[in-house]
């Protein structure tokens, strides 16, 4: 990032210029403004990085500047400065989008660390929409939802990928996207006005797939009545998907090698070959390698479809992006019930500690039937699927504990979220980066939670 951009906001004018001259001094380009409404009208003509506010002011206060930057400049960050009595204002406004906040006094380090946290979050959040976009623009129908750092490194590679002609392996497990990644690297390709064309190789016998794939003559077996074109053919200009290509037996893989190599195909029956222009994008759950070493996958097909790989992330490890996904799936689904506008608490929570097996399909299917199942304007944790909130892992979060042989008692949301913070400070010995990591957040984010309950990351906090 070029020289970062910084507004001041504070109605104190000693404050202000003190903490507008720091900014200086570490090389920020720097205006001030005694109110809130001034620098919201000066950011709608030129929007800075970062925005740094006091919360109290006469002329239009913190959360004003926080609203108004969040409406037409959402990539900037706004970090609120507070006094000690203003601290849960404070909290409130990380709660409405805030990106940090500052308590007065500042310390030079704290104002630095704010800052490099701040402009970092900033140049993601821009790097991030600038990369997804570029995908999203070219294939509007299907969009590739999610923020996380994961999740931006795939953006990039499909937007680095796509413009050339290399065949491309996409990796992951069943349910995480392969297939609409397929489709964005089409997309955004030369032959996005051509064919895609997707198989699955591992639902068909291979004597069927075969046939499907390279075509047939008339009388080449059994019930080839006429001649057909396979899917490569179809393909021609395009591209053909080749999903689970793990499960292509050994004859099949022979013959996909020698079209790869030849660019031409010959349908089952016939002497003479066709030449096919086609890009071939294959997909796979399994360990290719693993594969080739037990004897079970050619090792020229493998390096020759492993020219550009893309691994695809789980959702376990992406959970940044669980509650954009979710958002996402309920305005899909929720067309078909206006009713239905968001999440309880709860709900959300539910879906944030569930580990997903089935990944991202799963979320999906699971955002659907509650949708289906919802009888108000937010989703309960009873429209969830049972397995969701039966998951043992997740039942003694929500349940205190008995008193005098009552029943169990419910906890609040800050209660719940306290104590899994407390078992994984515990669980990591109060390794900072392990914890934040099973968590699915930064490690801002961890030292406001564990500040907030009044928790120590305990004698071994050292980073690994």
């Amino acid at each position: 990032m070029s020289q970062a951009k910084l507004f001041v906001v504070d109605d104190d004018d000693a404050a202000r210029t003190l903490l507008a001259e720091a900014l200086l001094v570490e090389g920020y380009e720097v205006e001030a403004f005694s109110s809130g409404q001034a620098a919201v009208e000066r950011g709608q003509q030129s929007p800075p990085d970062v925005v740094l506010t006091d919360i109290r002011m006469e002329q239009g206060d913190g959360f004003l500047v926080l609203k108004e930057f969040k409406r037409f400049s959402p990539d900037t960050s706004v970090v609120l400065l507070t006094a000690f009595g203003s601290l849960e204002g404070a909290i409130e406004g990380i709660k409405q989008g805030a990106y940090d906040y500052l308590a007065k006094p500042f310390k030079k380090e704290d104002i630095r660390l704010v800052m490099q946290r701040s402009l970092e979050h900033c140049r993601l959040v821009r790097e991030n929409a600038r990369f997804r976009d570029d995908v999203r623009s070219r294939e509007p129908w299907s969009p590739l939802v999610g923020s996380s750092p994961a999740m931006l490194e795939v953006y990039k590679l499909v937007a680095r990928v796509s413009e050339g002609r290399s065949t491309v392996l996409i990796e992951g497990e069943s349910g995480t996207g392969k297939e609409l990644i397929a489709h964005a690297v089409h997309a955004h390709s030369p032959r996005r006005d051509k064919p895609f064309i997707p198989v699955n190789c591992g639902a068909l016998p291979d004597h069927l797939l075969e046939s499907e794939m390279f075509g047939y003559e008339k009388g080449a077996f059994t019930g080839a009545v006429g001649i057909k074109a396979g899917l490569f053919e179809a393909a021609h200009g395009g591209t053909l998907f080749l999903d689970e290509i793990g499960d292509l037996g050994q004859a099949l893989q022979v013959k996909l090698l020698r079209v790869m190599q030849e660019q031409e195909v010959r349908r089952v029956g016939s002497t003479s070959s066709v030449k096919v222009d086609v890009r071939i994008i294959a997909a796979t759950n399994r360990d290719l390698a693993t594969l080739v070493k037990d004897g079970k996958f050619r090792d020229d097909l493998y390096y020759r479809l492993n020219v550009v790989r893309i691994p695809l992330p789980s959702l376990a490890q992406r959970r940044e992006d669980i509650t954009m996904l979710a958002h996402h799936f309920l305005q899909k689904y929720a067309k078909q019930s206006l009713r239905v506008r968001g999440f309880l608490p709860e709900t959300m929570a539910l879906l944030k500690r569930y580990q997903w097996p089935g990944n991202v399909r799963e979320l999906e299917n699971a955002i659907e039937r509650a949708v289906s199942l919802s009888h108000g304007p937010l989703l309960l944790p009873e429209d969830l699927p049972e397995v969701l909130r039966a998951d043992p892992d997740q039942a003694d979060f929500f349940k205190g504990d008995r008193r005098d042989g009552d029943q169990d008692v419910l906890l609040t949301l800050d209660e719940v979220e306290k104590r899994h913070l407390a078992r994984v400070l515990k669980e990591t010995r109060g390794n900072k980066v392990k914890a934040a990591k099973i968590l699915g957040i930064d490690r801002r984010t961890l030292y406001r939670m564990a500040e907030r309950f009044g928790l120590d990351f305990g004698n071994e906090a050292e980073e690994k």
